[in-house]
């Protein structure tokens, strides 16, 4: 059996295209699995996962529930907010504890970039990164990509455009690494002062005009303002920042093409894109959550497999 080139998914930029290939095959397999009457396989016995979440989520938390789940995992969650990290205990210090419990994987969110590989580096077991603060959030550039080669049959050469608030965006970086490594064109747009300084070194072109990024691409993943990792205020009001960058309709609909609506939850209806873009045709938003799971039941059992 083909393995992953990594002990760990601590970000995209540690991954190849073999790896990413490989997902995309396990998870097309698990795809099919999720969708019959019995979604169980046993394939997972005897591996034991923790999810350590020390920020909030609903569908990234709940993905990964289900992914262990279908794959029969022993699974135990833990959210910082009810746990003695509240009393001050450090990072390495309570997933030693956790791990003392005999775990075999560690599924962790955490508000501070590098704190997957800082984990990878310090304790046994096999991390998994569900977002590190403003950096990397691997499983959703996975299922993104995924999503995209399901619709439009592969990803290279396809013209993606990241809207809205790249600066804080862990979801813009991952998605940035995951497109272009398989071969994919890729430019953002937002305002100014949330389009990061030298993103340009990525390869990646800024669209000021949401206009003309919307007739170039194929594609158009829609961010949501970060409020929460704002310490100044980025645009004046958010009404102006919907009026400039916020897809609605009638613009959708202007377009002279079809294109795809992808945005990473949750959304800010009314902000990013109004409610009648998100339940439109052209929007895959629900797809995506769909093969969040079968992507991260991929994910989980390629990295179980190299377990010794």
């Amino acid at each position: 059996m083909s393995q992953l080139s990594v002990n760990h998914l601590l970000g995209i930029k540690y991954l190849n295209k073999n790896d990413i290939d490989l997902i995309f095959e396990t998870a097309d397999h698990f795809k099919e699995v999720i969708n019959r009457p019995i979604k169980k396989v046993p394939s997972l016995r005897d591996i034991t996962i923790a999810n350590i979440f020390f920020e909030n989520s609903t569908r990234t938390k709940l993905s990964f529930e289900l992914a262990q789940k279908r794959l029969s995992a022993d699974v135990i969650s833990f959210s910082a907010a009810q746990s003695s990290v509240k009393k001050g205990e450090t990072l390495i210090d309570t997933v030693n504890n956790i791990l003392s419990m005999k775990v075999d994987m560690v599924v962790m969110r955490h508000a501070n970039p590098g704190a997957a590989y800082f984990l990878s580096k310090n304790v046994k077991a096999s991390i998994v990164n569900a977002g590190d603060g403003a950096h990397e959030h691997p499983t959703q550039a996975l299922l993104d990509s995924f999503s995209i080669r399901e619709k439009l049959g592969e990803v290279a050469g396809k013209k993606v455009v990241i809207v809205g608030d790249i600066l804080h965006s862990r979801v813009a970086l991952s998605n940035i690494y995951a497109l272009q490594m398989q071969g994919a064109e890729i430019r953002v747009c937002g305002p100014k002062t949330l389009i990061p300084k030298h993103i340009e070194s990525l390869g990646v072109k800024v669209e000021p005009s949401l206009r003309k990024a919307l007739e170039w691409c194929d594609v158009a993943n829609m961010l949501r303002v970060q409020n929460e990792r704002m310490d100044v205020n980025y645009f004046p009001s958010t009404r102006e920042y919907a009026m400039q960058y916020g897809l609605d309709k009638k613009l959708l609909d202007s377009l002279n093409k079809e294109i795809l609506i992808m945005h990473p939850g949750p959304i800010n209806r009314g902000v990013e894109i109004t409610s009648d873009v998100a339940d439109s045709t052209s929007s895959i938003i629900l797809d995506q959550v769909e093969n969040g799971v079968a992507i991260r039941m991929a994910v989980i059992y390629l990295l179980a497999s190299k377990i010794q």
